[in-house]
C-alpha cells in the first residue's frame, strides 16, 4: 500500500534545525483515524513532550467525525506517541544533554496505520531564518534562469 502524507508542519522546517527523525505510531478512537484519513489534520502549533517514559503529542488538531455521534472525540486532547524504549531513552537522554526539542514533523498512513514523524530540533536564532529565506531566494532566482536558458 505505501506510505500516504495526510498532514506536514511547515512550520518546524522555518522555526528549528532538525536533526535526527523518528517515526512513531498513535493512540486514536475510531473517529480520530476516519478524521484523518479524511485530511482534517494541523500540526502547525503542536508539540512533543516526555513524561514518565512515555511520549505524548500535544496540541494536534484533528477536527471531529462528521458522521461521528455522541462517541466523536475531543479535537485537540493528548495523544499517545508509541516508541521504543531504546528510542524514547535516546529522546530523553538528548533533552536533558543538549538543549533538544522534540518537533512533529510529519502525519502519514502506512498501510492503514497513523504514523507521526518526529524529529529532534533546536530554535534558529533570527538570524538564522533570515539566512535560509535569502538562500531559497537565491536557490529560486538561479532555477528561474537556468529554466529560461533552456
Amino acid at each position: 500500500m505505501g506510505k500516504k502524507i495526510i498532514s506536514t508542519n511547515r512550520k518546524a522546517f522555518h522555526e528549528y534545525h532538525i536533526f535526527d527523525k523518528f517515526n512513531a505510531g498513535m493512540v486514536l478512537t475510531g473517529t480520530e483515524i476516519k478524521s484523518i484519513r479524511k485530511g482534517a489534520v494541523n500540526l502547525k502549533d503542536s508539540f512533543v513532550k516526555i513524561d514518565d517514559f512515555e511520549v505524548f503529542l500535544y496540541n494536534c488538531h484533528i477536527s471531529p467525525y462528521e458522521q461521528g455521534n455522541r462517541y466523536n472525540h475531543e479535537e485537540k486532547r493528548t495523544r499517545k506517541l508509541l516508541l521504543n524504549k531504546r528510542e524514547i531513552e535516546k529522546l530523553v537522554g538528548k533533552i536533558k544533554k543538549d538543549g533538544y526539542s522534540i518537533v512533529p514533523i510529519e502525519l502519514y498512513l502506512e498501510n492503514g496505520w497513523a504514523k507521526l514523524e518526529i524529529a529532534l530540533a533546536k530554535g534558529k536564532k533570527l538570524y538564522d531564518k533570515r539566512e535560509d529565506l535569502a538562500k531559497k531566494d537565491q536557490n529560486r532566482d538561479i532555477q528561474r534562469a537556468v529554466k529560461i536558458k533552456y
